[in-house]
């Protein structure tokens, strides 16, 4: 009887599985079913590059056109699964038809959180080509816009409606969105950028109503304010695509709970990638759903070569990374950016909107966050690696910048001290103060930033 393998989903993390399968040398049939009945395509460029109308789908196809056939991998779009019993090996698909498979991959992805606030044609979410096309028709110039959420998502909206000239506010209940992911300090130095590229900011507020008013809407925030507009955009998380699963078998948990490389079963019979997948994660010690790019391309090959050839050991997927294009810098971050980590604020004094923050404990390098420096995440990615001391990235970024000396001396974040706006507007005197002091005169060498609200 022929074998196959059958991936639930067709975004990045099911494509890059079909196609490590091939190219770790899979012989037997591959089968790739996604609820869209588009051709599958990437996400990143639909807050970006297509939301701008610089791109048109062809540019971020996932399977340019003949590349399924080349691969032998049949595609079928416009059907959705809707439950799966892995004692039969069967997935059951909307309209009731059948699959059965020898090895299942799950890489259903997440969907937008919906918007606590309905209001049709005006209250927009971000995650499809289908949400792209509605919410770049309603961007036009002069029109003012809300986005509630700034996390990369919504600093991405942001920039672009921005850049096509709508007057826009951001809404976030912290006072550093970004903290999240980067620790207070770090997160209260990004949340200045908004305000240098023209974007009001309503940070450390939340919204508490959005209601539709008049031709346009009205939201309320948590301190009283009421700002009007024309549209709004709501990015406040995803959920993952696992609802399917719930009388599988398999644990779920926020996500399809995997081993290290994975295995979502005892069978070695299903597994799960990308945003959907809740992977074991050695070095945190913990099961941890990363929703990267990069992480589900890790997670693909991982799979991909695992499946086609049982016998070897690929490798584990890489530590984290992401990048976001935002507010006119791109922002880059890798590994563990965790606020009770050791900070080194390291930056080019001729350049001052350039800079790093590496994290560490220990001694050892954890991670980094890079400020339009892409020399400086692709050391820290390769230090991470080989678990290098932070001395050492820290003399290599010197190096970068042409300086034998200057490395980044660290600063705890429970050493830091200061305080963030309760409603942190922008201030570009405030950020050229701290961050723009070099000379253009001086040689270029790194130095050691204050942390904002140290030393001032």
């Amino acid at each position: 009887m022929a074998r196959s393998a059958v991936i639930i989903g067709a975004s990045v993390a099911g494509v890059r599985t079909a196609q490590a399968l091939r190219a770790s040398g899979y012989p037997d049939a591959i089968t790739l079913v996604d609820q869209d009945p588009l051709v599958p395509y990437d996400r990143p460029p639909l807050s970006k590059q297509f939301l701008a109308g610089a791109w048109t789908t062809d540019d971020f196809s996932l399977l340019p056109a003949g590349q399924a056939d080349r691969l032998g991998v049949e595609i079928l779009r416009g059907r959705r699964a809707v439950s799966l019993d892995p004692g039969r090996r069967v997935v059951e698909l909307s309209g009731g038809a059948a699959l059965a498979y020898d090895v299942l991959v799950v890489a259903t992805g997440a969907r937008a959180r919906p918007s606590p606030w309905p209001v049709p044609d005006r209250v927009f979410v971000l995650r499809t080509l289908s949400d792209a096309r509605a919410l770049r028709s309603a961007l036009r110039p002069g029109r003012r816009l809300i986005v509630i959420g700034g996390g990369f998502i919504g600093a991405e909206v942001a920039t672009t409606a921005r850049d096509r000239g709508l007057s826009v506010t951001v809404v976030d209940p912290l006072v550093a969105p970004l903290a999240r992911l980067v620790g207070d300090k770090v997160g209260r130095y990004l949340a200045r950028l908004p305000g240098r590229y023209g974007v009001e900011t309503r940070f450390g507020v939340a919204a508490e109503a959005v209601v539709a008013d008049g031709a346009g809407l009205s939201a309320r925030l948590s301190d009283g304010e009421v700002i009007r507009a024309d549209l709004a955009v709501v990015g406040i998380g995803t959920v993952p695509n696992d609802d399917w699963l719930s009388r599988s078998g398999l644990v779920v948990d926020d996500g399809v709970v995997c081993d290290e490389r994975g295995r979502a079963d005892g069978t070695g019979s299903v597994y799960a990638v990308g945003d959907v997948a809740r992977w074991y994660s050695p070095g945190h010690g913990c099961h941890r759903r990363i929703e990267h790019w990069t992480s589900a391309v890790d997670q693909a090959a991982c799979v991909g070569q695992q499946i086609a050839q049982p016998a070897g050991t690929p490798p584990l997927p890489g530590a984290d990374y992401v990048w976001s294009d935002q507010y006119g810098v791109t922002v880059q971050l890798a590994g563990s950016t965790h606020a009770t980590l050791e900070h080194h604020w390291v930056r080019d004094q001729l350049r001052p909107g350039r800079l790093a923050i590496l994290y560490s404990k220990g001694g050892l390098l954890r991670g980094g966050v890079t400020v339009d420096w892409p020399r400086a995440i692709l050391a820290c990615r390769r230090a991470l690696a080989r678990r290098a001391p932070v001395a050492e990235v820290s003399r290599t970024l010197a190096g970068m910048l042409g300086s034998p000396s200057g490395a980044a001396q660290p600063r705890t974040a429970a050493a830091a001290g200061g305080r963030g706006n309760h409603r942190a507007r922008s201030d570009a005197g405030k950020d050229a103060s701290e961050t723009e002091t070099a000379s253009r005169s001086l040689r270029a060498k790194p130095d050691v930033v204050p942390e904002p609200g140290k030393g001032r």
